[in-house]
């Protein structure tokens, strides 16, 4: 399978719904209660700008532990995220189609980012699909049921990449 080479982070797909989860942060969080501005609005969305804050960074670090070390921040920020989603819910500042929307938003990404790191880990590997080279990521016509698939299709499901 043949990838094709990103220019920028921009690029990634899991870049690409990590900012998405950022902004649907930023949306909700706009109605939580004025004495949680510097508390878990705070919180939350540093947590969820950090998510895709590394991923970036990380993109153009050079070697496999430089750019996973930056995907692992990424990954803690991420699971930081999913306590927020949790606490927000029990708190009563978002309902539970709110919950579900921002659950299902932040556990694409660490399907994605969790498939994005195996393929650093496996990179120049021989037989290893989809990420050749850390910034190179599938074309959408070449798709296939590979586990380090990053086709742009939220619904297929090759992109479930869990471990």
């Amino acid at each position: 399978m043949e990838g094709v080479k990103s220019k920028s982070f921009e690029d990634l797909i899991v870049w690409q719904k990590a900012h998405k989860f950022v902004l649907a942060v930023y949306k909700f969080t706009k109605n939580y209660p004025n004495s949680e501005l510097y508390g878990l609005v705070s919180q939350f969305r540093r947590a969820a700008v950090s998510i895709a804050a590394n991923i970036a960074e990380g993109y153009k670090k050079k070697g496999k532990a430089d750019k996973l070390r930056f995907m692992n921040i990424a990954q803690g920020s991420l699971e930081e995220c999913r306590y927020y989603i949790i606490l927000s819910y029990d708190l009563d500042y978002v309902n539970e189609q709110t919950k579900i929307e921002l659950t299902s938003l932040i556990e694409e990404v660490s399907r994605l980012l969790n498939g994005y790191c195996k393929g650093i880990l496996n990179e120049g590997v021989t037989g290893v699909r989809g990420v050749k080279e850390l910034g190179e990521v599938n074309s959408p016509n070449n798709s296939s049921n590979s586990s380090n698939n990053f086709s742009n299709s939220s619904n297929n499901s090759s992109n479930s990449l869990t471990p």
